[in-house]
């Protein structure tokens, strides 16, 4: 009922319902258009792109994803090398010496082939850390984006494995035996990626650019390579660096006997390829790789992971394991072998950790 002596119309009643949703409207349209704006901008679930792994600090980064990554990364790169040499235009210069006073050279193939995989690996997974040996040029940016693809090889022998990013360090070589590069001793040529954990090697690709040949491995995981079985440590055949055979092969023949084999050889990743089974017919086979002098990390950490995947070690010349953290060399030599008694042959070889440091 109204209160006494007030009647209200209906036409009145209409107008004041009309003004309270006109109060209505303007509190409320604002809040209601942004939120039907947001709905229709947001894309439906599982429709939109995945962003990229590791994308920030304290995410994780699949083992597995990253694995299919650094085979996509080495032969890409291993394209840009392959290019360059069969197109004659290396353009080699000196960038510096090593510490036995020979040239280290840099080509095209070189810069072309690290901007490749950085930028590759970079794109996929940009909280990682990336070394590389060759500087990365920011105002040269290479756009390369990875489409996610696992191939089938690596989905049939590995399991998905996640690590915190931060624990993830990446080591890329992007040409190995520049040296012999600019020689045209195209056999020793690869491009390499390792990754390690915590500073310890757990994946590793090794590629040859000029016969498409990849090799790769998980620790704990699997790889599409073998070890090979047939050795004979009384007479073992020793795979060394060109430059540095003269060294090794004194000492190796008085420890091993006269009948050791010293074979001669460009480039780390070439070298530890030999100590394995590989359907390469440019490839020699060896027992162990010596290495004597300092070496960067980026030439011997891929080797490494493949070999600590199948069993086989790598080690400096006293034994240590080598950490890929910290700095980018490794001073104490090397030594790697497999499916032989690695600790016998360090003992064997007491007088090479000296040479090592000089």
């Amino acid at each position: 009922m109204a209160p006494m002596g007030i009647r209200l119309s209906p036409l009145g009643m209409a107008v004041f319902c009309l003004l309270g949703l006109g109060v209505l409207y303007h509190l409320y349209s604002g809040f209601l258009a942004g939120r039907f704006a947001f709905f229709m901008l947001s894309e439906p679930a599982g429709s939109g792109a995945e962003p990229p792994r590791g994308s920030a600090p304290g995410g994780a980064v699949d083992l597995r994803e990253l694995l299919a990554v650094s085979v996509l990364a080495a032969v890409r790169g291993g394209e840009e090398v392959k290019r360059v040499r069969e197109g004659n235009v290396l353009n080699a210069k000196a960038k510096g010496k090593t510490r036995e006073g020979a040239e280290e050279k840099l080509t095209s193939g070189d810069l072309l082939s690290n901007r490749r995989m950085f930028y590759l690996l970079k794109a996929a997974f940009p909280a990682v850390q990336i070394n590389s040996e060759e500087r990365v040029d920011a105002a040269d940016q290479e756009t390369v984006s990875w489409d996610h693809t696992i191939p089938e090889d690596i989905k049939e022998k590995i399991q998905p494995k996640e690590v915190p990013a931060e624990s993830v360090t990446v080591w890329i070589d992007p040409l190995d035996a520049t040296q012999e590069y600019t020689e045209d001793l195209r056999q020793y040529v690869t491009t390499m990626v390792c990754v390690a954990v915590n500073g310890k090697p757990v994946i590793g690709v090794i590629h040859k650019p000029f016969s498409a040949f990849t090799a790769w491995a998980m620790v704990d995981g699997g790889s599409n390579v073998k070890a090979r079985s047939s050795y004979n440590e009384k007479t073992p055949r020793i795979i060394v660096s060109r430059s540095h055979a003269g060294k090794v092969e004194q000492v190796a023949r008085q420890t091993f006997g006269n009948k050791t084999v010293i074979i001669p050889a460009g480039g780390a990743g070439y070298k530890v390829l030999a100590l394995l089974d590989v359907t390469e017919k440019n490839q020699e086979e060896a027992d162990v790789y010596i290495h004597v002098t300092y070496i960067k990390k980026w030439d011997i950490c891929a080797g490494n992971a493949v070999l600590r995947a199948l069993g086989g070690h790598m080690t400096t010349l006293t034994g240590e394991e080598i950490s890929y953290t910290g700095s980018d060399g490794n001073e104490g030599g090397l030594i790697a072998s497999i499916n032989m008694n690695h600790k016998a042959l360090i003992e064997k070889l007491p007088d090479l950790e000296k040479t090592s440091h000089k």
